[in-house]
């Protein structure tokens, strides 16, 4: 069958270890959109970071960002499909982060707060290449009912360590993943890459039978589980090659492209 409509996480996916888009795979995006594939991007990152690279490799369609929180047209910047994270849940995962001295960051209309100026907020910003500011009535900002995502940045050791405990905590009231090895992140229990497919999925009217995903991380689980086609990274971990469909070749290795001239292009 014919796959219409593919998307693409970016950090360790699309991007090189260098952060950058090679023109293997440039080439191979252009041509799959020329020949009336939907290509997308589903990240973690938020609007401001994951739009300037899309705009780059000639991308025009929503984007998903924020885990699957925020779908967002490039063209008009029109909001398609939005969840925020319930305020009980935020207020008790800052008490929770103040007790225990964890490192937190809130993200409210596309802008990163965080309570005070320390070397995880810059190695963060120096990456996603973000603005940032510091808010010292964090709590304020907590409070806020249109929040889209929470992140935790310590070691990953630690925070694999307390991730029984927030699940037990706070169970099916957040979506809870892991973008990286040292990044935890709180959304919307609808806040999944797997949710944002599938809505972008039926605005086209597309199958869920001809959609594509490709990942590398947890955070790519819902969405490769959802597509036609789960695809995960030959750099992946190996809980998503698992349930993977197909492993393509590591993101230094064009594995997209790989994807696209296998499944699209050549099909």
């Amino acid at each position: 069958m014919p796959y219409r409509l593919i998307a693409m996480d970016l950090d360790d996916t699309l991007l090189t270890d260098e952060l950058t888009v090679s023109e293997a795979t440039r080439q191979a995006m252009t041509a799959a959109i020329a020949q009336g594939a939907h290509l997308t991007i589903a990240t973690g990152r938020m609007f401001d970071s994951a739009q300037k690279i899309a705009r780059q490799v000639g991308l025009n369609v929503p984007i998903i960002t924020y885990q699957g929180s925020l779908i967002k047209n490039l063209l008009d910047e029109e909001v398609l499909y939005e969840r925020s994270v319930p305020v009980e849940v935020a207020l008790e995962l800052n008490d929770y982060c103040q007790t225990n001295s964890l490192h937190l960051q809130s993200y409210i209309d596309d802008k990163l707060y965080v309570s005070e100026d320390n070397d995880k907020i810059k190695g963060y910003a120096a990456q996603s290449k973000i603005p940032y500011t510091i808010e010292a009535d964090f709590s304020r900002i907590v409070a806020s009912d249109r929040q889209t995502k929470l992140l935790i940045i310590d070691e990953p050791a630690k925070l694999d360590a307390l991730l029984p405990e927030l699940k037990a905590r706070f169970g099916s009231r957040v979506h809870l993943t892991k973008s990286k090895p040292n990044y935890l992140e709180f959304m919307h229990p609808e806040g999944t890459k797997g949710h944002a497919l599938r809505f972008l999925a039926a605005h086209y009217g597309i199958p869920m039978e001809e959609t594509i995903a490709m990942g590398d991380a947890m955070n790519d689980h819902e969405m490769v589980q959802a597509a036609g086609l789960g695809v995960a990274m030959e750099n992946a971990v190996p809980a998503l090659k698992e349930i993977a469909d197909f492993v393509t070749l590591s993101n230094n290795n064009d594995g997209v492209a790989h994807v696209l001239e296998k499944f699209v292009l050549n099909a």
